[in-house]
């Protein structure tokens, strides 16, 4: 039987987080508290290519900060690409965790099949 899931994703997970800056080729996040430009955030940070300020991953509170200016300061769509990397790699992740394997695939449209196999 398929199912066809969409996911919203809230950025929990320290280990999918390094996932995605590794198939990203970034920066290894690295924890700690860093001075945005009109405020403090602590979290995992993830330094996008070509962004001012890094993005700060609070895993405790499920949000982002981050200030791109209005993508003055870093261009929006590479942050759209680090929540794609870190949905996929965190469903591989879970599939894994549960006993599952999992296949993904590039669509045309630049969303990605993720496929896992039960086994039964």
């Amino acid at each position: 039987m398929s199912h066809i899931v969409t996911i919203q994703t809230q950025v929990r997970d320290p280990a999918a987080i390094d996932l995605a800056c590794g198939r990203l080729q970034l920066p290894p996040a690295v924890f700690g508290t860093v001075m945005l430009f009109s405020e403090t955030a602590t979290g995992w940070q993830v330094q996008l290519p070509e962004w001012h300020y890094p993005v700060v991953c609070d895993v405790e509170q499920s949000r982002l900060h981050f200030d791109n200016f209005g993508g003055r300061w870093g261009d929006q769509s590479h942050l759209d690409r680090f929540l794609q990397a870190y949905a996929v790699e965190r469903a591989k992740l879970e599939a894994r965790k549960q006993g599952f394997s999992a296949i993904e695939q590039p669509l045309s449209d630049g969303s990605i099949k993720v496929t896992v196999h039960t086994g039964a």
